[in-house]
Parts: C-alpha cells; structure tokens; sequence
C-alpha cells in the first residue's frame, strides 16, 4: 500500500507541476521579463556614470531559460513536493486508518494539503516573499537563502510537532480544542522563529548623479506586487492540483479494493 500511495504522489506531482509551469509561462514569466529589462537599463545607467563597461554572457538564452529550464524545474519541484506528500500521508493514515477506521482518506489528503501549503510555502513566504530578478543585493544571496531555508525547516517540523499533539489532545479533550492548541503552539514556534531571523529591504532606490539628479528610477512597486501575486497564485494551483488528483487516486484506489472484497468474499456470490 506504501509503494501504491508514492505512485500517487509522484503522479499527482507530475501533472500539478505541469499546471503550474503552464500558469507560470502566461503570467509570471512576463513580469519576470520586465525585471530584467530594468535591471539591463539599471547598469547601463551605472556604467555611464561610472566609467565603467562591463559585459556578462548568459549561459542559456531567455527562450530556454522561460521555457524548457523553468518547465523542467517547476516539474522536478513538484514531483519532488508529491513524494514528500505521500510519505507525509502515509505516516499520518498509519495512525489514522488505526485508531479512527470510519476516516476518509480524502479528507486526511486534503487536510494534509492544506498543512502542507502552509508549513511549506504560506510561513515562509511571508517571512521572505518572492522577489522578481533586479531585487537583492548579490552579497546577502547566501544569507537570505539560509534564512528562507531555516524558516521552512522550523515551519515543517513545527507543524508535525503541532499535528502531533493535537491527535494526542483529541481524545483527551476534543478534536476542536486540540486542533486549536495545535495551531497556537505552532504560530508561536514560526513568530519567535521568523522574529529572530533577519530581515531583509533591498529594492532598488533610484539612480542618481553626483548633483543628486535621478538618471534612472527606482525598481517598480507595480512589477515587485504582480509578481508576488502570481507567485501566490502558482503555488496554490500547485497544492490544490497535488492535493485533489492525489485524493482521486485515493478514491479510485478504495473503490478497486471494495471491489476485488466483493469478489473474492464468497458470502457474496449466488449460486446458479
């Protein structure tokens, strides 16, 4: 059964990640175009104030990097979320299926789903959210991806923590009482957590001469909130698709298994 639900998740991976690539390519790569526009006329700005000429090559053009390098990663990411869910939900039906057989599965998935896209991506995106490129200072890279990755890390294993002792709360005084203690201890695990981090402002002010004269605008509010929008929008088609295709597997893997009882239970064959 195991083996069964990881199939599910890394099918339920695969075609999420191909609705969220194909979301990302209509509306975030456009944006992501234009913050490479002001970035190219950002240093050309630079330059000729500084003297100063630089030239960079790309590696991979923009048509392969919009194209098959962002289809290619969106999907490995979400086959790789799929895994995780999968072996997320088969921990959590163990104890489940055990103690509370009437349980619909569907529903576990979608809770999971939703604790998932929370612990995942909501904590950690509000901590740090998404930048456009031309956002960032190039020498706070490794520090900002070190924070980004010890919140996600914190909000993970906050939410099993919390998920944990709210079943073990449930029995003792309810399923409500204890999926609210759950939630309090763990927005006060990822606010200490994200109070500690460091925090970081790094979009771009205007470019200015030595007289004080902008010769080049400050990055655009308009691209930095349609950014983050849309990169709020692809990941919930990205859960929402993981989470319902993989809770229709898991119908359909019920209904097989109703089935093949029904057969092989000879109570429930007539005789000719």
């Amino acid at each position: 059964m195991e083996k069964k639900f990881v199939g599910a998740g890394l099918l339920s991976g695969l075609i999420a990640g191909i609705f969220a690539y194909v979301f990302a390519r209509i509306f975030i790569e456009p944006v992501v175009a234009k913050a490479i526009d002001y970035e190219e006329g950002r240093s050309h700005a630079e330059e000729m104030l500084s003297g100063e000429h630089g030239h960079e090559h790309e590696v991979f053009t923009r048509s392969v990097q919009e194209n098959i390098g962002a289809g290619v990663g969106t999907v490995i990411f979400a086959i790789a979320m799929g895994a995780f869910f999968a072996v997320g939900f088969t921990v959590l039906w163990t104890y489940l299926g055990r103690r509370y057989p009437a349980t619909d599965p569907r529903w576990a998935a979608a809770a999971l789903g939703a604790l998932g896209f929370v612990a995942f991506f909501g904590v950690p995106y509000f901590a740090y959210p998404a930048n456009p490129p031309a956002v960032g200072n190039d020498e706070t890279i490794a520090d900002r991806s070190s924070a980004y990755l010890t919140i996600t890390v914190v909000s993970v294993i906050a939410i099993i923590a919390a998920v944990v002792f709210a079943l073990w709360l449930r029995p003792r005084i309810g399923g409500l009482l204890g999926a609210i203690a759950g939630g309090v201890g763990y927005l006060v695990v990822v606010t200490v957590a994200i109070a500690l981090l460091p925090s970081f402002d790094e979009v771009p002010t205007p470019v200015t001469n030595d007289a004080g004269q902008i010769v080049f605008p400050g990055f655009p509010g308009d691209v930095i909130g349609d950014f983050r929008v849309y990169a709020i929008a692809n990941q919930v088609i990205l859960w929402t698709v993981l989470t319902a295709v993989f809770a229709l597997v898991l119908g359909a893997m019920s209904r097989s298994r109703s089935s093949k009882q029904v057969v092989d239970d000879p109570a429930t064959q007539t005789v000719a």
